[in-house]
């Protein structure tokens, strides 16, 4: 790779090894399966509430009409299952593992659908939880996939790389917190979703201010909101605030999470990519 490299692939005629990484051939899904859209959503650090997010927008998206879906590839802290309600295991044939699907009709693989318990541990190694991810592309059976919205761990390791890689993703959504010190998290996500070649699609900050039930004054309670500003500085052209709400937490340890109708998210949903 050269000093001057400017990560643009697609742009450049050297065949150095960052360029045959990037240019992988992406994983074919299974013959019967269908999926128009591939959304990842991430975070350069956790604890920001990307699990949050990422199910927020798969049931905005099937309130709209979208057969949406989620891949769960926080492979060693699934939460999706237990915020869509989702209790039973993974279920396959000889062609196809089948993908649970919630109430609200929303179609889910993660691998706590796999383990005896939802609270044992998962102690691998990552080229294996790698490998896994691959799977829930390659070998489940998603149907008629309108929107399927990736849940990454945190940062920018094995699994993100493995999405960018193998998936055709058609945008990122990046999952923030007020902090002054997340921006320069913030910074290495956008920075490797440029390097992948794959869009920004929006910024959205989470916990972002709270309203007092008494006096209905919101406070911001980690500092001011920087979203629209860093949306600003990283030209990413959708940004969107959420606030800490006991009553958001209260729906999704009960699996309710698709009963949750905001418009927080709006902006977020308009930017995703047409079908």
């Amino acid at each position: 790779m050269s000093e001057n490299c400017s990560h643009n692939c697609s742009e450049c005629a050297s065949e150095c090894s960052e360029r045959t990484e990037a240019f992988l051939e992406k994983e074919k899904l299974n013959e019967k399966a269908k999926v128009r859209r591939v959304i990842g959503v991430i975070s350069g650090k956790g604890g920001v509430g990307k699990s949050l997010v990422t199910s927020l927008l798969t049931a905005r998206m099937q309130r709209e009409g979208f057969r949406s879906a989620v891949l769960d590839a926080d492979i060693t802290g699934p939460s999706i299952p237990k915020m869509f309600g989702i209790s039973e295991k993974a279920y396959a044939t000889e062609e196809a593992i089948l993908p649970a699907v919630s109430e609200k009709g929303t179609q889910v693989m993660s691998v706590n659908m796999m383990l005896d318990c939802d609270t044992d541990p998962v102690i691998w190694r990552g080229p294996v939880i790698a490998g896994v991810v691959k799977q829930f592309w390659t070998d489940v059976l998603w149907q008629d996939v309108d929107y399927m919205f990736v849940d990454m761990p945190p940062g920018t390791g094995d699994v993100p790389l493995t999405v960018f890689q193998s998936l055709p993703v058609d945008g990122i959504i990046v999952v923030t917190s007020p902090q002054e010190l997340v921006e320069m998290i913030v910074e290495k996500a956008v920075k490797m979703a440029g390097m992948m070649n794959i869009p920004v699609l929006g910024i959205v900050e989470n916990m972002s201010w709270y309203e007092c039930p008494s006096c209905h004054e919101r406070h911001e309670i980690f500092g001011k909101s920087r979203a629209q500003e860093m949306a600003a500085r990283y030209r990413i052209p959708a940004s969107a605030r959420i606030p800490m709400d006991p009553g958001i937490a209260r729906l999704c340890d009960a699996g309710r999470v698709e009963e949750i109708e905001e418009a927080w998210l709006s902006d977020i949903a308009a930017a995703l990519p047409a079908i």
